[in-house]
Formats: structure tokens, C-alpha cells, sequence
């Protein structure tokens, strides 16, 4: 029997512009290869012209030391269920390759950026890429171009050596082992060597409405960051200045409706949160680098502005280990966070190193390093915003 009342109810809704059309929560995950005995970690992830999802890694018997370490790459093809076999992108015979990072341009190439250790240390690291015009197809994408990028950064030394005093002075006495390494780095920060190698990616690049792209790199040298720059579409890369908060690495941009450009960067230091901090002339440089009310371990992070204009941030909620990992939305620009979710909350495992994106149809992909007592692999997640305001 048809119900009236609820009819009239429905049609003054319609007529109100009060139908919703909000979207169910919507979660897939899967791994993008078996479990397998070796080092598979830091990925990244891009969305190609027609679709398909592309994901890069590097893989080897260890990191920075194992001359074996390659850059590793599968395929998700549209309306697909399964990734492709993992196919060799690139590999410096004897050295290793390492953290990775994608993009697709607004010419729909693909850009492939990762670090060639050259003397097993992180400070001999020099940042790589190569570009597919045509990245669809099968295996490795036919790369048609490549590059180096080389950094001269202006002269930081007086500038990171005040700061590093004050955060000493506030700190109080330091063990003998930290004193040594405050010795170190400040030795390091009037080398010329040190000042220019050693920079290296893990988070995606940011484009920003000019067309500037901005490739977010740390040095582990110094535990700073900045930003690799061009303003020609990538022929060209020039330096910016150097976030001045040590123990702050690996950031992430975002940028407000102002203009404004906000970073967050993994703790490698001792506060135990996510550290934050703004640039107010497009990516050149950058001020005070301070903490987020958010936890971190000293691990990877990753952020993105979704197309409804909310940010999602990716981190491990944990202030010790990588067992958990979660997603967060902020509607205020990242003043604040209104909804989390978790992608992995284990008793172990370490589950971290995200890269997230989302695409043209909106729904949210995030990939990350998936380890546990049977192996290593990539995780792929994909969901929606519903999805992380319905809470776990």
C-alpha cells in the first residue's frame, strides 16, 4: 500500500533542495604483491589520463647499504581487481635506488622521482627522476627522458647554527652521544659537500595554481628539509631555503585558499608529534617549524586537499611504534581535525610510509608499507570522505 504521508514527506524534501545525495562509505583494500622475504618499502602512487593507478617502490635485500636495491612498480587497471606482476622501473646497477615518489603532469606524463645512494650512506644520496610521455601499456612505463637534480642551496650555516642553539640551550644538558652529534652536524653545516648532496624525496610533489612545482626533500645529514623548485614544467630545479626545525623531515604540502602553503613533517626528533610549518611566498622558504597536535613516532606521513576542500592527512597515531595507522580529515585547512579512521590498528606490524592521492571519481587511494611476520609488501586502501566520518 503506498504510503502517503512518507510521499508528501519525500516530495517537500525534493522540492526544499533537501534530497541528500551524500555517498555510502565505500573501503576496498588488498595487497599489491604476496608477502615476500625481501625489503619492499616507500612508495608512491599516481592516477594516469584513462584511469589507470600506478605504484612505485624500491626493493632489495636492504636499504641505503644493499647494492641490490632496485625501483619496483605494478598496475591497476581501470576496473580492475588486481594489480599487475611487479615489474623492474630502474636500477642503478651497484648502487642503491631508493624512496620513490610519482606524479602526472598536466600534459599526463608520468614523473618517477628517487635518490641513487652512491656511498651507502644517506648523505651521499643524489635525487633522479625520469618522465614517460605515454606511461600507459603494460610493465615498466617506456621512459623518454631523465635527469638529475642538483641543489645549491644559498648558504645556511650561520642562520640553522643559531637555531640549532637555541634548541640546545632549551633543551638542558644532553647525553655525551647527542652532544657528539650536535657536534657533527654543526661541523657539517659549513661544508659546501654536505650543504648540496644528500637531498632526497618521499612525499608526492605539489603543483601549485602557477604551475610551480614543488618537490618536497629532506637530508638526513642534517635532519632539515626543503624544497626542490621549477617554474618551467620541470627542465629546470633550483633550491629553497631550508626549514630551519631539526628533527623535522619528510614533509608534505598543502595549500590554503590564501595562498598560504602548509607542511607537515615527520618527528625525527624528540616531541613525539607531527611537526608543521608555513611558507608564505610559495614553497622559497619557510617559518618557524612547530608541532601539530597529533602524534608521530618518526615516521612517514603523507596530506592532501581533497576536491570538496577538506584536507586528509595519513600518519601513524602512535608515539612509539608503526602498528597504527590513521586517516584524518580537517574542514578548517589543517587548524584542526574532526574525523579519524584507521586503515591498519594492529597488536604488531608496521604499517607506514603512506602516499595518498585522490582521483578523478573521488574516491581516496592511499598505498603504504605493510610489514608482518610473514613478509613485506604494499597495502593499497581506497575509500571515500563518508567513509572516514563514520569513525571506526
Amino acid at each position: 500500500m503506498l504510503n502517503i504521508p512518507r510521499l508528501f514527506t519525500v516530495l517537500a524534501c525534493f522540492l526544499a533542495g533537501g534530497v541528500s545525495n551524500a555517498a555510502e562509505p565505500a573501503y576496498r583494500s588488498e595487497l599489491i604483491f604476496p608477502l615476500r622475504g625481501e625489503h619492499n618499502h616507500a612508495p608512491g602512487i599516481a592516477e594516469l589520463a584513462d584511469g589507470e593507478l600506478v605504484v612505485s617502490w624500491y626493493r632489495g635485500s636492504g636499504e641505503r647499504r644493499a647494492d641490490d636495491v632496485a625501483v619496483f612498480g605494478s598496475r591497476l587497471k581501470p576496473g580492475a581487481k588486481e594489480w599487475t606482476p611487479a615489474a623492474m622501473w630502474v636500477d642503478t646497477p651497484g648502487f642503491p635506488d631508493c624512496n620513490t615518489c610519482l606524479m602526472t603532469d598536466a600534459r599526463g606524463r608520468l614523473w618517477l622521482f628517487w635518490p641513487v645512494v652512491i656511498a651507502n650512506s644517506w648523505e651521499s644520496a643524489i635525487t633522479h627522476y625520469l618522465v614517460s610521455d605515454r606511461p600507459a601499456g603494460d610493465g615498466a612505463p617506456q621512459w623518454n627522458s631523465n635527469g638529475v637534480i642538483l641543489l645549491k642551496p644559498d648558504d645556511f650555516q650561520a642562520p640553522a647554527t643559531k637555531t640549532l642553539d637555541d634548541i640546545v640551550a632549551a633543551a638542558g644538558p644532553l647525553p655525551d652521544r647527542t652532544q657528539e652529534v650536535v657536534k657533527s652536524v654543526k661541523e657539517r653545516l659549513g661544508d659546501k659537500l654536505y650543504q648540496r648532496l644528500g637531498w632526497q624525496p618521499r612525499c608526492k610533489p605539489t603543483v601549485l595554481p602557477s604551475g610551480r612545482i614543488l618537490l618536497p626533500l629532506y637530508s638526513d645529514t642534517y635532519s632539515l628539509s626543503l624544497m626542490a623548485i621549477s617554474d618551467d614544467g620541470g627542465a629546470t630545479w633550483f633550491s629553497g631555503k631550508p626549514t630551519l626545525g631539526f628533527g623535522a623531515i619528510q614533509p608534505s604540502v598543502v595549500r590554503r585558499d590564501d595562498g598560504t602553503l602548509v607542511a607537515f613533517l615527520r618527528e625525527n626528533g624528540f616531541s613525539g608529534k607531527v611537526r608543521i610549518t608555513e611558507s608564505k611566498d610559495d614553497g622559497v622558504s619557510w617559518g618557524d617549524v612547530t608541532s601539530a597536535d597529533l602524534p608521530n613516532p618518526g615516521s612517514g606521513l603523507d596530506a592532501v586537499r581533497l576536491k570538496s576542500g577538506k584536507w586528509l592527512l595519513v600518519y601513524n597515531d602512535t608515539t612509539k611504534g608503526r602498528n597504527s595507522l590513521a586517516v584524518s580529515l580537517s574542514k578548517d585547512e589543517g587548524r584542526t581535525w574532526t574525523a579519524t579512521r584507521h586503515l591498519e590498528k594492529q597488536p604488531e606490524g608496521s604499517f607506514h610510509y603512506p602516499t595518498v592521492i585522490q582521483s578523478r571519481d573521488g574516491m581516496i587511494h592511499c598505498v603504504y608499507s605493510y610489514f608482518v611476520d610473514g613478509g613485506k609488501s604494499m597495502k593499497h586502501a581506497a575509500f571515500n570522505e563518508e567513509w572516514i566520518e563514520a569513525g571506526d
